[in-house]
């Protein structure tokens, strides 16, 4: 064995392993609109405010869910407004724990009924932290040590999709399935929290499984 193949064998050494189902696997369909907030970020902002001072830091969690298409692994965003990308997820309420929460956020955006019962989630690791030092910056890969109070924390998990399932979004949602090499550091389109899922990803093996 050369130096090469030594190389490659211990660089895969450890890699951790995420299985992706053909889109075609997936049903989707439709149910009853969320409601979203109209405001402006002089709003967003104060909103933020007057939270932080109720509550304290603000805490969101968001899913990493991958399908196969075309040979190549996609990324589910939700996309509203023929504009805004995001995660599937949501903030946090106070006492909530993450698991639970995200649980909560799945079901409510992507199954048919809020309990989600009809095939539980399956929450793998978190994949990385987002911050907000404060209120009028964007989110942030680090927390410096000089930020004492960091104002919102946003929590990456993947989370493994079964073979088949349903998903039902809310009518003034799209969920899309786009590649990670589309999303890969294009934070015009996309922001720097969903630019950077692909790097988050990089330590995994991707197995596509033919059906």
């Amino acid at each position: 064995m050369g130096d090469d193949d030594e190389h490659n064998s211990s660089s895969d050494e450890g890699r951790k392993e995420v299985d992706i189902y053909p889109l075609s696997c997936y049903y989707f369909g439709s149910k009853e609109a969320i409601v979203f907030k109209d405001e402006t970020v002089s709003d967003r902002i104060t909103r933020m405010k007057s939270n932080y001072a109720a509550y304290g830091l603000r805490t969101s969690v968001e899913a990493v869910l991958l399908v196969e298409l075309f040979k190549h692994p996609h990324l589910l965003l939700l996309q509203l407004n023929n504009s805004i990308f995001k995660l599937p997820g949501g903030r946090l309420r106070p006492g909530e724990s993450d698991i639970d929460g995200l649980r909560i956020k799945l079901s409510n955006k992507l199954s048919p009924s809020r309990d989600g019962n009809e095939t539980e989630w399956e929450m793998g690791e978190c994949l990385g932290m987002w911050w907000r030092h404060d209120f009028e910056t964007l989110l942030c890969p680090y927390l410096p040590p000089t930020v004492k109070k960091p104002k919102e924390c946003t929590k990456l998990f993947l989370v493994r999709l079964p073979e088949s399932r349903k998903f039902i979004v809310p009518e003034n949602l799209k969920l899309l399935a786009v590649p990670l090499s589309q999303v890969h550091e294009n934070h015009k389109t996309y922001g720097p929290v969903i630019s950077g899922v692909p790097q988050l990803l990089s330590k995994y093996s991707i197995n596509i499984i033919d059906i």
